[in-house]
């Protein structure tokens, strides 16, 4: 059976409005029918991408319940969870699930470090309260954690509902060992960008990405050039789209592809402080990524 995530997985940003920096939820639906319209197999707001870590709670679950009325089971969403708290995971998650969500997203983050008895308790406790799929996320760039391959198995046979893993460390080598540790039996997702074709290559299920917001075409047409194992095609739409992973990873998620979008005439407008808009420069260089693809 092809699992309920697969695919291209876009994480849609979360639009501010211009005046007063308020969530500006009409052009957050009309930004999530523009990825379903051009073909993403999945939604999954409330991520790096979506700013999370800058939302209040009452803003949060406003994304949560605009972002499942937008997608209206067209396709599977997956919602976001991170937070400092086990409590306060647990309340997001739950109120995800309660809205409509398909599965949580789960990054633990820390200012303590973490024991894995910790990070292990942390996702039961969020499993127990949940009857939705969770998929473990590993980022350490934004989380403070770094989740071994042997630890996220660990979880995996710990939790029933953690079916699935997104992988964001840029190794491969986590994603050779994932399949190893666990017979191929643990989905695994890619959520680095730039490592798109070898993991996808390497059998990822999905890709977990935001560049379908500036361009779904070339990350639809990388996936489908795998899944019918045609490597050539494959690797042009890879190179072609490349310029692009580089420069919203070097750039900054929130930063780059709001900018983005503004130059192709979407306006979701600018980052939450302390995060700034892209400057001239650079607003200049994706104009002429954005050109060449």
């Amino acid at each position: 059976m092809k699992p309920l995530f697969h695919g291209i997985i876009a994480y849609p940003v979360t639009p501010f409005a211009e005046h007063d920096g308020s969530v500006d939820l009409a052009q957050l639906t009309k930004l999530i029918d523009k990825l379903i319209n051009d073909g993403v197999h999945a939604i999954a707001p409330l991520g790096s991408t979506g700013e999370s870590a800058y939302l209040s709670d009452e803003e949060w679950d406003a994304v949560t319940s605009a972002s499942i009325s937008a997608v209206d089971k067209r396709v599977p969403i997956i919602v976001g969870i991170s937070d400092l708290t086990t409590k306060n995971a647990i309340r997001r998650a739950k109120y995800a699930e309660q809205a409509g969500a398909d599965a949580v997203m789960v990054l633990p983050v820390s200012y303590w470090k973490l024991s894995e008895e910790e990070i292990i308790r942390h996702y039961s406790s969020i499993g127990a309260a949940l009857s939705i799929p969770i998929m473990l996320y590993n980022n350490p760039a934004t989380s403070g954690i770094d989740l071994s391959p042997e630890l996220i198995v660990r979880i995996s046979k710990a939790v029933s509902n953690v079916t699935m893993v997104k992988e964001s460390t840029g190794d491969i080598q986590r994603m050779h060992r994932l399949n190893q540790l666990s017979n191929g039996s643990l989905p695994f997702y890619n959520g680095s960008n730039t490592l798109a074709l070898a993991a996808l290559s390497a059998g990822a299920t999905g890709w977990c990405t935001a560049t379908p917001n500036l361009n779904a075409a070339l990350p639809l047409a990388l996936y489908k050039a795998i899944s019918t194992g045609d490597l050539t095609a494959a690797r042009q739409h890879f190179f072609k789209q490349l310029p692009l992973l580089q420069f919203i990873m070097k750039g900054g998620l929130p930063t780059t592809i709001k900018a983005g979008l503004r130059l192709q005439g979407f306006d979701a407008g600018i980052p939450r402080a302390p995060l700034l808009p892209l400057g001239e420069k650079g607003n200049d260089e994706l104009q002429t990524i954005l050109n060449g693809i």
